[in-house]
């Protein structure tokens, strides 16, 4: 990732109040584009990076839909840019990670790893985490042949066979950069067609590297000290087989990362945080934007979209008490 460390703000010291007029939760597309805005409005907000710079579009390797980049742009990158210009403006990116959140009353409190912020408004903008299909030796070969990003961890599976997961445009995107890599790529899907976007789709049935196996699910992984072994199973005839593989990637969708709200914000039942079309939840002030509200469209553009509209409407609410 492109990120620096030296390019982030010194967090609040332990056990001190740092008051904010905009705290933004997560440094995803969503939460740099609020700061961008709000910046742009004299707001000077703030914002806690989370553990995962640049969200999940950081773990992307190419990101070829983001209008203004012709031959695609790195996700990395992209948070990059979209850091860089958020403290252009006087936006403060920090290193810091949420624990707890208490709504009950305004200023609202965000306790973090590295101090404490009492923010006037708050942009929620802290996004999702990967699925995982919760099967026996996922959790003990993780890291071990079990992998859920590509980019991260393509390399190591140079010259060897790995099998994807999933059928959407992530899965089917990151089964093509590990083409790069392995000598064999096979997509496991569960139904007998792909919800991933033509040109994907496309490319994938063309590509030589890739093979499909589909109407089956993987049962179980195993392995000594790494991934050996999948066992799968066709959900039309429920025969099981063995498939040798030295990769597992899981792309079955997020989670919300939404647990701090229980209780506090309106959800849906998958924990996707409720907004209207302004961005407004069911507390005065706080805002959310990107994956964290949006189980539909999860695309950069959007998220961004949806963040610099958090921004306005933050921006609009502190004005009308000033």
């Amino acid at each position: 990732m492109s990120f620096s460390l030296g390019s982030f703000s010194k967090s609040a010291p332990s056990g001190e109040e740092k008051k904010v007029k905009v705290l933004v939760l997560g440094s995803g597309p969503a939460g740099l584009t609020a700061a961008l805005y709000a910046a742009r409005a004299e707001l000077e907000p703030v914002v806690l990076t989370g553990m995962e710079f640049g969200g999940q579009a950081a773990l992307t390797h190419t990101i070829e839909n983001y209008p203004g980049f012709p031959d695609g742009v790195g996700g990395s990158e992209l948070g990059d840019l979209f850091q860089r210009q958020a403290e252009r403006f006087g936006a403060k990116v920090e290193f810091d990670t949420a624990n707890s959140v208490d709504l009950s009353s305004r200023p609202y409190k965000v306790v973090a790893d590295n101090g404490t912020y009492l923010a006037d408004s708050l942009v929620i903008a802290t996004g999702a985490r990967s699925n995982h299909l919760n099967i026996p030796g996922e959790v003990e070969l993780t890291g071990k042949g079990v992998s859920y990003c590509a980019t991260c961890d393509g390399w190591f599976f140079k010259d060897k066979r790995v099998v994807v997961v999933g059928g959407g445009d992530s899965a089917l995107e990151e089964a093509i950069f590990l083409t790069r890599f392995a000598t064999k790529v096979t997509i496991i899907h569960r139904r007998d067609s792909l919800r991933a976007g033509k040109v994907l789709q496309k490319r994938a049935f063309d590509n030589p590297k890739i093979e499909f196996i589909w109407n089956t699910v993987v049962e179980e992984a195993t392995g000594t000290e790494k991934l050996a072994l999948l066992k799968l199973r066709n959900l039309e005839t429920g025969e099981s087989t063995n498939h040798e593989t030295e990769g597992l990637f899981i792309f079955i969708g997020h989670t919300p990362n939404t647990q701090m709200f229980v209780g506090q914000l309106d959800m849906d039942d998958l924990g996707y945080i409720h907004s209207n079309m302004y961005m407004e939840t069911n507390k005065p002030g706080v805002f959310v934007a990107g994956e964290v509200a949006d189980s539909h469209f999860r695309q950069v553009i959007t998220s961004a979209g949806m963040g610099a509209a958090a921004a306005i409407q933050a921006t609009h609410f502190l004005e009308k008490e000033s």
